[in-house]
């Protein structure tokens, strides 16, 4: 090894140019001191975020109409729209626990992507035919049963595609694709109903962009992998045994979080009632998510260059100050800057999650801890949507939505002490 002292010598003999460089770099080519371009995202991850934003596109035109159909047009309450919410969401958690754990043992993830996008674009525009609430809260369960099946898989399988300091910008990629999908639908919808057409017809319409999103993933390249019930796991990649023990205290932490992680669709009831007309619900519905898509793209890529766990922190706290701010608002105009605010907490907080899951779960274990994951987040959205249901019609909004903030500050706190528990989880090449 040669002397680190005479080597730094030799830089210092020898001469500098004008402004500072060394005459040996100024000698260099341009290619050899330009700093190397980001690699394009992988085809699987493209292919996976178009088929978000069509999913998406299907989706957001009926669900921000949603809660004034269920209350307005077929008589149900505040309580029912969280019990319906909470349920369907409930329900896709439990499957996708059980899809990614199957998605490990396959050599292929796609097929249960494939079937969960086709199932949801299916079912999804049944709810043009409701005439009673419970027919809802069935349409609602077939959907979220399609978005149970792809949800996990879906994840393991960009985060397979990706080294671990791109995966931030690949799930920010992603849900910036599929918050663009919900931020085009309800511009759909909006313009459809401006034309004249009736609610149920533009929940028919919604048929197309589903089912093209489940031709979107038929596009996806994904190679062949060993299946974890048929290949033995090198020591450093178990495919069996219980998590790591981090990761199971930060989904403890998660699962208070999304226990006051109500359904956005209060906020919308919120907006209505602050006097925001119900024409105007779906452009405030794009906004929302213009707000997440943005966020989403730029924090994305942080999340690969700062301890990401800093990023969740950040966007739970940004959710408890947006959850304050709609229950003290007072106004139209009030309602539509929250909603803004409120969005960006998407994009801190999403991507960065998601990578999170990467760097704390083994490899050959990808897809059952994208479930445990996403199974605590759905998990909760039952207890949530009810608890936020019943303080809405028990004690009025702003005891709802302000529990909301107290439970999501609470979180924050207790995931900064997890993170000085133990080392930051820092995003490696």
């Amino acid at each position: 090894m040669g002397n680190p002292k005479g080597h730094g010598s030799r830089h210092r003999d020898r001469p500098r140019l004008a402004d500072g460089r060394r005459a040996d770099m100024a000698s260099a080519s341009s290619e050899e001191v330009a700093l190397p371009a980001r690699p394009r995202l992988p085809a699987a991850v493209l292919a996976l975020g178009f088929a978000s934003l069509l999913n998406d596109v299907g989706s957001e035109m009926i669900f921000p109409l949603l809660p004034l159909f269920l209350t307005q047009t077929l008589g149900a309450g505040p309580a029912f729209l969280g019990l319906v919410e909470g349920a369907a969401d409930a329900l896709a958690s439990l499957l996708k626990l059980a899809s990614g754990a199957v998605s490990d043992r396959l050599a292929r993830r796609k097929p249960l992507v494939v079937l969960g996008y086709s199932v949801a674009g299916l079912v999804r525009p049944l709810v043009a035919v409701a005439a009673a609430p419970w027919h809802v809260l069935a349409v609602r369960l077939a959907d979220r049963f399609g978005k149970g099946m792809r949800s996990a898989p879906r994840d393991a399988l960009i985060a397979d595609s990706v080294p671990r300091d791109e995966a931030g910008r690949a799930f920010g990629f992603h849900r910036a694709m599929d918050h663009a999908g919900a931020l085009v639908g309800p511009l759909v919808a909006m313009a459809l109903l401006s034309a004249g057409l009736e609610l149920r017809t533009v929940f028919w319409l919604a048929l197309a962009p589903g089912l093209l999103a489940a031709m979107a993933v038929l596009l996806a390249p994904e190679r062949m992998r060993a299946p974890a019930s048929r290949a033995p796991a090198p020591a450093a990649r178990p495919a069996h045994g219980p998590m790591p023990p981090r990761f199971r205290t930060y989904l403890l932490v998660l699962a208070l979080f999304s226990l006051g992680n109500s359904s956005d669709a209060f906020l919308l009831l919120r907006a209505n009632e602050l006097g925001v007309p119900t024409a105007l619900l779906p452009l405030l519905w794009a906004a929302l998510h213009v707000a997440k898509m943005l966020s989403a793209t730029v924090f994305g890529r942080l999340s690969d260059r700062l301890p990401r766990v800093r990023l969740v922190i950040a966007g739970w706290g940004v959710y408890a100050l947006g959850y304050l701010g709609f229950a003290t608002a007072t106004g139209p105009w009030q309602a539509c800057a929250w909603f803004v605010f409120y969005g960006v907490w998407y994009g801190l907080a999403e991507p960065a999650e998601k990578a999170l899951v990467r760097d704390l779960v083994p490899e050959g274990r990808r897809g059952a801890g994208f479930g445990w994951y996403n199974f605590v987040l759905g998990a909760a959205a039952l207890p949530a949507g009810l608890l936020a249901g019943g303080l809405w019609r028990a004690f009025g909004p702003a005891a709802a939505l302000g529990t909301g903030a107290a439970l999501a500050g609470a979180s924050a706190l207790l995931l900064a002490a997890w993170s000085r528990a133990g080392a930051p989880v820092r995003p490696r090449g």
